[in-house]
């Protein structure tokens, strides 16, 4: 019997799939930027360069020199360590990740003879789901001698359809299409709308933003004149008072008429 087969024991290796960098790109010239401190903005475009002037700039600079692109005529690469570029890329990866959101179909069954009530709450579930990006399966169900009224389950779907919001949310793929003992319909989300939800939505949090960083340097601006009022401010002088248990000499202050003030006195 053949022994060692099976899964390899031990932790799974990872290998690391870097990106052509420094002296492994081959190209004559390159188009060289170079990318923010933060990560964030434009890059800096230094222009076309040849690779020898290219890996000297990155040698001054002790940097890496990443060819990023090479779809164009004059490929593309990058003045940056390569554990930043590293960092910026995974960091990318989790935004996009943590933006995107999966898709999921949704379903909502009815009857023909649904009441206007119920009619309501469900086309409020699927505008619900259609915001969220999601596709909806709308079921009529029949049951038994129901099944001869097929044409009211097709005005059904037709009206449901016709709540403004969901004209504006969302549209039938196809036409409504019998399906075992009912008839179904997907609806999709515009996807005009959707973007124009999701535009209005990244200006309110850019706009957030720029307030929050005014109220922040306004807070700071103040609490700095404040410091430079208690700097300029006047000094404070502190007067004493002269005790009111002080003896006095009258004798002294009198030049010797001791007897003759107090007699003028009382």
């Amino acid at each position: 019997m053949r022994k060692g087969g099976g899964k390899p024991k031990g932790p799974l290796r990872t290998i690391e799939v870097r990106p052509t960098m420094n002296s492994e790109i081959r190209h004559p010239s390159v188009r060289v930027s170079i990318p923010p401190a933060t990560g964030v903005g434009k890059d800096e475009i230094l222009g076309v360069l040849p690779i020898a002037t290219a890996l000297q700039k990155a040698n001054d600079m002790k940097v890496d020199l990443i060819l990023v692109s090479e779809s164009g005529d004059i490929p593309v690469c990058k003045l940056v360590e390569y554990t930043k570029w590293r960092y910026m890329q995974e960091k990318k990866a989790k935004n996009l990740k943590k933006n995107s959101k999966s898709t999921e179909v949704k379903e909502i069954k009815m009857s023909y003879k649904i009441d206007v009530g119920d009619l309501k709450v469900r086309q409020k579930n699927c505008l619900k789901f259609l915001r969220s990006g999601n596709r909806v399966k709308l079921n009529i169900q029949f049951k038994g001698r129901e099944q001869s009224h097929m044409d009211l389950g097709f005005e059904l779907l037709d009206r449901f359809m016709t709540a403004p919001d969901l004209e504006e949310w969302g549209a039938m793929e196809g036409k409504p299409k019998k399906e075992g003992r009912g008839i179904s319909v997907m609806v999709a989300v515009r996807q005009e709308r959707l973007k124009r939800v999701r535009e209005e939505e990244k200006a309110l949090s850019r706009k957030k933003k720029k307030e929050d960083k005014a109220k922040a340097q306004a807070a700071e601006e103040e609490g700095g004149n404040a410091g430079e009022e208690e700097e300029a401010g006047t000094p404070t002088i502190n007067l004493e008072e002269e005790g009111d248990d002080e003896e006095i000499d009258v004798a002294k202050e009198t030049g010797g008429e001791k007897d003759q003030l107090l007699n003028e006195l009382f």
